[in-house]
């Protein structure tokens, strides 16, 4: 059973969302609103003070030169000095204050020239050693008087400019001040209704989840007892039991796989009991053919023997070569016989887990298979394993006595090694042989396969065939390294 989220529940969710997704927005809105006309009446109170400056310092710095011109005293020029190093940093200020305004901006243009007038005037009046008539004192007094005149007159338009600017901006303020608490305010009225709905639903939601659980936890408590069933009637068969049965009948899946299984495993108790029988006339055809089949080629390789021995003063050269040739023949066939039975009992003898030292068990076979005229050297750490010792002395035996018959240049050179490799360990049998070559390398391993021919090398083509099935046995594998006149590297790993 699947449980599912109610789609009212969803469609809520993305309601819930959408609103407080446009609520969010509303208010973000109408506070950044409040902020923008917020700062706008502070950029206008901003202007309007920084004019305010302009021409109070001009009307000190008038006042100042009017004094010093009355009294002489230098003190009076103090406002006048100032006002050259405050006016132009007050007017850039403006400019930038008022870069949004065109009307504005003209306005302080003509602002700025008229303060440049006023000091053109005020400068020679606060030169103490140039002497002035008194006309032209007077003369520039009534310009400097008109120049202010000028410049409270400017400063009154941009005053009611800027006041008319401060009125409708207050207005906007005062509509945001007003407007932000009520667009916040119902958007947490909607957002407490829309949590409300979605908590009373997601609790029903969760009763039926709880309920869904319940109902599933007793369905997984009847399934896993059932697999259970189903697991131990695998651990039976893989024991070899076969006749273990499921008594489960009920008509879904699980019934219907314990019903196959059932099936399979009287498939299998027939089938291994017909696999037993015929392992049973393969052991009599064994013993047949180790008795039976091996006494008479005794007796005929006796009779060779004989005729050899009594006849040795008739036979002609060419006669001795055809008994040494039946005698070949007599060899290889004993020799194919033992294989053969070799072969068939891989795998099917028990197999006695032994310590075994690979130095010592090498130095067994070497003795029985590698002639005098070889060296062989036994590289170091060899490993101690807890094994099969008949079956990897076999494997040894067969590699070692392979690359002493398929030799040719008489005494040679062979050398093992070994190396971790995880799980396994790895063993390498090199020769300095003639080599095989690449197309040969699998071919090599199947029955009755051999790459010289059998006048020149008497063998039987199954010694290879034997060690692969050994190794495969043991869960381990086998290939060969060679190419022609470089010798052959016979590589295979055995387990731990």
């Amino acid at each position: 059973m699947k449980s599912k989220i109610d789609p009212k529940i969803i469609g809520g969710l993305a309601l819930a969302v959408g609103i407080l997704l446009l609520t969010a927005a509303a208010s973000f809105w109408s506070i950044r609103g409040l902020s923008v006309q917020t700062k706008q009446v502070e950029h206008t109170y901003q202007v309007m003070q920084e004019v305010s400056n302009v021409t109070a310092v001009l009307k000190d710095a008038q006042a100042g030169v009017r004094g010093y011109l009355l009294t002489g005293d230098t003190a009076y020029l103090r406002p006048y000095s100032m006002a050259t190093g405050q006016l132009p940093a007050s007017l850039r200020r403006l400019d930038e204050l008022t870069a949004d305004n065109s009307i504005q901006q003209a306005r302080l243009d003509s602002l700025r020239n008229l303060v440049e007038q006023e000091f053109r005037i005020l400068r020679p009046l606060t030169e103490v050693n140039n002497s002035i008539s008194k006309s032209t004192m007077q003369t520039l007094l009534d310009t400097d008087r008109q120049t202010l005149r000028q410049v409270r007159t400017l400063y009154n338009r941009i005053q009611e400019q800027e006041m008319a600017l401060l009125a409708q901006r207050s207005a906007s303020q005062e509509l945001f001040e007003k407007a932000t608490p009520i667009v916040v305010l119902i958007s947490a009225v909607l957002a407490v209704l829309i949590v409300v709905w979605l908590v009373i639903k997601i609790v029903q939601e969760l009763a039926d989840n709880r309920r869904l659980q319940d109902e599933l936890a007793a369905i997984n408590a009847e399934v896993s007892r059932r697999i259970a069933q189903i697991r131990q009637l695998a651990e039976q068969v893989v024991q070899g039991d076969y006749t273990v049965k499921i008594t489960d009948s009920a008509a879904d899946n699980l019934g219907g796989l314990a019903t196959s299984l059932n099936r399979m495993t009287q498939t299998l108790d027939s089938t291994f009991s017909a696999l037993e029988k015929r392992n049973q006339e393969l052991d009599q055809f064994a013993y047949v053919a180790s008795h039976d089949l091996k006494a008479p080629l005794r007796g005929v390789t006796t009779i060779v023997k004989w005729i050899e021995e009594e006849l040795a003063a008739e036979l002609s050269p060419q006669l001795r070569t055809y008994v040494g040739q039946m005698k070949g023949r007599l060899s290889r066939l004993e020799d194919l016989i033992n294989g053969l039975l070799a072969y068939a009992r891989v795998g099917r003898t028990a197999q006695t887990a032994t310590s075994v030292d690979v130095a010592q068990l090498l130095d067994e076979v070497a003795e029985l298979v590698v002639p005098p005229d070889f060296t062989l050297h036994v590289g170091p750490n060899m490993p101690t394993l807890v094994t099969d010792r008949l079956g990897l002395q076999q494997v040894f035996t067969n590699l070692l006595s392979n690359a002493v018959k398929y030799h040719q240049r008489g005494a040679g050179h062979l050398e093992i090694t070994a190396r971790d490799a995880g799980r396994f360990y790895e063993f390498r049998v090199q020769d300095d042989g003639p080599g095989i070559a690449a197309e040969y390398h699998q071919k090599i391993f199947l029955l009755f396969q051999t790459l010289r021919d059998r006048h020149t090398a008497e063998s039987t083509g199954i010694g290879l065939s034997i060690v692969q099935k050994i190794i495969n046995e043991h869960q381990g594998r086998i290939r060969v390294e060679s190419s022609p006149g470089q010798g052959a590297g016979f590589i295979f790993t055995w387990p731990k």
